[in-house]
């Protein structure tokens, strides 16, 4: 009987116990909040187990060269690059024997032209290098008259002799030029020869129109006068003579190069330009000049 109390007493004991133990960690349980989940334990366990950081590393602040080392996304679209410079010492060689037409601005003629008078013409059409415009239409061209030599009274005609030495691109670089004028068109007879001489023209048929004229009205006026043959002859005569004798006191017609004159300045040799001087883009464009009117060789007074 006293062992069966004993017992009794001792599970009461045990029983006791364990209900005292479960309300602590009921209790316990209420204070911290329901268990957190087995992914957010592994979460803290791993952070536990982590090296501690450093605090003076993370309040350090960030460098220039930790930037630079960082390189920001950029939305700016990328810049085209600018064409690539002319080099300073590039050249540009016009080769000799090019033609560049020319407009005359001064009028020149043998009549007042002196060796040594300038002359003054403009580029009519652009001149190209390599598809490039290197003599825009509207650059200047000034000269000399070299010589100058009236026509003769009997034989001999006028000429011209004109050197081209000085070409103004419009951006206002300036070049030595050597040329000679070829091919003028003057609205008369005036040729050019080889050298680039300018001749006037003879006047052959004018002279014989006027013994023909003269000779003509000569017979006219005798024949009237001396009421025959006789006096037609004697008239036709003094006709003929003095249709020679204006032949013969009068000049042959002077070489002439009217105002809007063209001719083509053919280069005697090549004419070397700056590259960075000579990038125009456009072919340029000539003043509006009138080309002179056609004329006929007439006979001037020798004086």
């Amino acid at each position: 009987m006293t062992n069966a109390s004993l017992v009794l007493r001792l599970a009461g004991t045990v029983a006791l116990s364990f209900f005292a133990l479960a309300g602590d960690v009921f209790a316990q349980q209420q204070q911290d909040g329901p268990l957190p989940p087995v992914a957010a334990v592994q979460a803290q366990s791993q952070a536990q187990n982590a090296p501690a950081q450093n605090p003076s590393e993370s309040s350090k602040p960030a460098t220039p060269s930790d930037a630079a080392q960082t390189p920001a996304p950029s939305s700016a679209p990328a810049s085209t690059a600018p064409p690539p410079a002319v080099p300073a010492n590039a050249k540009v060689e016009v080769p000799g024997g090019t033609h560049i037409p020319l407009v005359l601005h001064n009028a020149i003629s043998t009549r007042s032209a002196r060796p040594g008078d300038p002359v003054y013409f403009e580029t009519l059409f652009p001149v190209m290098i390599d598809g490039h415009v290197v003599i825009p239409a509207g650059s200047y061209v000034s000269g000399e008259v070299s010589e100058s030599k009236r026509p003769g009274r009997v034989k001999g005609r006028g000429e011209l002799m004109i050197r081209l030495k000085t070409l103004i691109l419009p951006n206002a670089y300036m070049v030595n030029l050597n040329a000679v004028p070829s091919n003028a068109g003057t609205g008369g007879n005036e040729t050019t020869d080889n050298e680039g001489k300018i001749i006037g023209d003879s006047n052959k048929g004018g002279d014989v129109g006027t013994v023909a004229k003269t000779t003509a009205a000569g017979a006219g006026i005798g024949a009237i006068a001396g009421r025959g043959a006789a006096g037609a002859g004697i008239g036709a005569g003094v006709g003929a003579a003095a249709g020679l004798l204006a032949v013969l006191l009068t000049r042959g017609p002077d070489a002439e190069l009217p105002r809007g004159s063209t001719v083509e300045a053919v280069l005697d040799r090549a004419i070397v330009l700056d590259a960075d001087k000579v990038q125009f883009t456009s072919p340029g464009q000539a003043s509006t000049l009138a080309g002179p009117p056609n004329r006929e060789p007439a006979r001037s007074i020798p004086f």
